[in-house]
């Protein structure tokens, strides 16, 4: 079976994707031509001539910066290298939100890496919210296939009016189409992006049985190769939008291919450790877009002869 998962990796790698097509041209920025420090202090550092930051959690603080623009619609893309050594209760976030706009009905889309202790690996979790729905939930969580500490990664995030695609390195792990059912669940107003690193003793590792220590600070998160591209929505009125029919059909018009769909299936197989849809006891009656989300499972068991993982949160 490994050998397998790598041979339709092999094949997404050598194959003309969708996703190369549409956002190949979308070059990265300098940090002041789009982002700004939200907080922190001398925790966030400019390094290589502004086209990369560091921002590092210590006893005084953590850090965290933030798109100058909210956008409706777009691509959204970093190179991310983690701490490395002891870094449990430390979180480092790459997500969406609109959370200082639309307070009571927010939405959000999440790349979360949760640190660990010593000799076991990060963890990451993706988190799509509409609407304030954070009590359904919708939380997948994943191992990695890699040392995240070791280099950088590319995470990136497709949101377009009909569906959303989390990548990591090109590679989709985890699609979610709109549906009717959904209703204000998908999220739908303008969000900004952020990246931050912080301390999640309470909750991060284990639960909280494992707390930052910070006898190993500071902790330094590296990000780089930082994309925005997407309709920029007016802050004081929020709801408007540059984003005219070309550019929502550029984003609307990006599909994962079938060498990238095995791909996908190839990684959720192997490295999906936790999702919101097979946790009956929180969900006894899943919701309704869980019923796609298995039949895409389970065409992807046929296809490679695995289950699905599933696990704790």
């Amino acid at each position: 079976m490994a050998s397998l998962y790598v041979l339709t990796l092999l094949s997404f790698f050598i194959s003309t994707t969708s996703y190369g097509h549409v956002f190949e041209n979308y070059s990265s920025l300098a940090f002041e031509e789009g982002y700004t420090q939200i907080f922190g202090d001398s925790n966030l550092m400019l390094v290589r001539d502004g086209r990369a930051v560091h921002i590092s959690l210590d006893e005084r603080s953590g850090a965290g910066f933030a798109s100058q623009d909210l956008y409706l619609h777009g691509f959204f893309s970093a190179s991310i290298k983690l701490p490395s050594d002891y870094a449990a209760g430390v979180v480092v976030a790459f997500y969406m939100s609109n959370g200082d706009v639309f307070e009571k009905t927010h939405d959000e889309l999440d790349f979360e890496f949760l640190g660990n202790i010593r000799g076991r690996e990060w963890r990451l979790q993706t988190n799509i919210y509409g609407n304030g729905s954070t009590e359904v939930g919708r939380e997948e969580r994943y191992s990695l296939p890699f040392d995240p500490t070791e280099d950088f990664h590319l995470y990136s995030i497709l949101w377009s009016q009909d569906r959303i695609i989390f990548y990591i390195d090109s590679i989709p792990i985890r699609e979610m189409a709109r549906s009717p059912s959904m209703g204000g669940d998908f999220p739908s107003k303008p969000m900004s992006l952020y990246a931050t690193i912080w301390d999640g003793s309470t909750w991060a590792t284990l639960g909280g049985r494992y707390k930052v220590n910070y006898k190993y600070s500071p902790f330094v998160a590296e990000f780089a190769d930082l994309v925005l591209h997407g309709c920029a929505a007016d802050p004081v009125d929020p709801l408007s939008s540059t984003c005219d029919r070309h550019d929502s059909a550029r984003y609307d018009s990006v599909t994962i291919s079938t060498d990238q769909r095995l791909a996908m299936h190839g990684f959720r197989n192997k490295h999906v450790t936790y999702s919101y849809c097979y946790d009956l006891e929180r969900y006894p009656t899943p919701p309704s877009e869980c019923r796609t989300i298995a039949a895409a499972a389970a065409q992807g068991r046929h296809r490679h002869g695995k289950r699905h993982g599933r696990g704790s949160i």
